[in-house]
């Protein structure tokens, strides 16, 4: 690193410069101060560690500045709420130029302009590997959150948009040779993920549950359930799956970042489905339903059942 700790400190601010009237203190001090609101204070981090969540080379800083921020939104928008503010503890290795980071926080920045909210500070620190670790805020009308811990027999389970792209650009972006215009497409929803901020709202009028799809479907359907203290049925062939994606990718890839709900068995999912369509130009779709019971099933296109392991990102596996 060519800049001292301050040096970089003071060109990062310069970076992040300007905030809302809501920010009464940003970067620079010992910590932020945010006007209160009336609503509930929604609280969520995430972190993205070198050569866990990512490889540096083939990443760009941009990209994964933008996705740092994304990630934490899309839990934000899973319970209902919008989100408010950013901050963001950032480990750096001996290698890593001033230029990469001031490139990730301009990516941070973007994010935070395409979601309204603001970066208002963090802590720099050195290490053996880059590790991006971001917290946001976000508020939520009091009692209005949706948890995953509603859903209840005979509700029907929906999700957002499609699923196994990000998988699937994963993939594609490991490849040397140079991707077609559909599988260009792949990678960026894989490197500029989007969090349903605006769709999260629209469904938590109507979830009984809500989370986001960040490990694979199969995975966080059984979250879901296991929280609810219920089983569920999914139907593998109404599952929206991204063209160029696998079942498998969808089912197990994650990193979608699409929502997944369970709205009561009288909600005009027709109406949902327009709504959506019409404000926000993203699809919603039934993939099941809530039963008694705590298992996961699958049901195959020829009617039959199975038990659907949960398989997906897992950390420690």
């Amino acid at each position: 690193m060519e800049l001292s700790e301050r040096e970089l400190l003071e060109a990062i601010r310069r970076v992040l410069s300007g905030a809302g009237p809501e920010v009464r203190v940003g970067v620079g001090d010992d910590a932020a101060v945010l006007a209160p609101t009336a609503g509930e204070l929604v609280l969520t981090t995430d972190a993205l560690v070198e050569d866990v969540h990512f490889v540096r080379g083939p990443t760009g800083a941009r990209d994964l500045g933008h996705k740092a921020i994304v990630v934490n939104v899309s839990d934000i928008a899973a319970m209902g709420a919008s989100p408010r503010a950013a901050v963001c503890a950032l480990t750096l290795s001996p290698d890593v130029e001033a230029a990469w980071v001031m490139e990730l926080f301009g990516g941070m920045r973007e994010a935070c302009e395409e979601y309204a909210l603001w970066l208002v500070g963090g802590d720099l620190s050195g290490g053996r590997e880059v590790s991006i670790a971001v917290t946001v805020t976000g508020e939520v009308a009091p009692g209005r959150a949706v948890l995953r811990s509603g859903a209840r027999p005979s509700d029907r389970i929906v999700v957002t948009g499609e699923l196994g792209g990000s998988a699937a650009g994963l993939r594609l972006s490991q490849l040397h040779s140079m991707p077609s215009a559909p599988q260009l497409a792949l990678v960026h929803r894989h490197l500029r993920p989007t969090a349903r901020v605006g769709e999260g709202g629209v469904l938590a009028r109507h979830a009984t549950a809500m989370m986001d799809v960040s490990d694979g479907l199969a995975i966080d359907l059984s979250r879901l359930i296991g929280a609810s203290g219920v089983g569920a049925r999914l139907t593998l062939d109404d599952v929206p799956v991204a063209e160029g994606a696998t079942i498998e990718d969808a089912l197990g890839g994650g990193e979608d970042y699409e929502l997944l709900a369970t709205v009561p068995e009288a909600t005009n999912v027709e109406a949902l489905r327009l709504e959506l369509k019409e404000s926000f130009g993203v699809a919603v779709t039934e993939v099941g339903d809530i039963v008694e019971g705590a298992a996961l099933t699958a049901i195959l296109g020829d009617g039959t059942e199975r038990i659907l392991e949960p398989t997906g990102w897992d950390h420690f596996r």
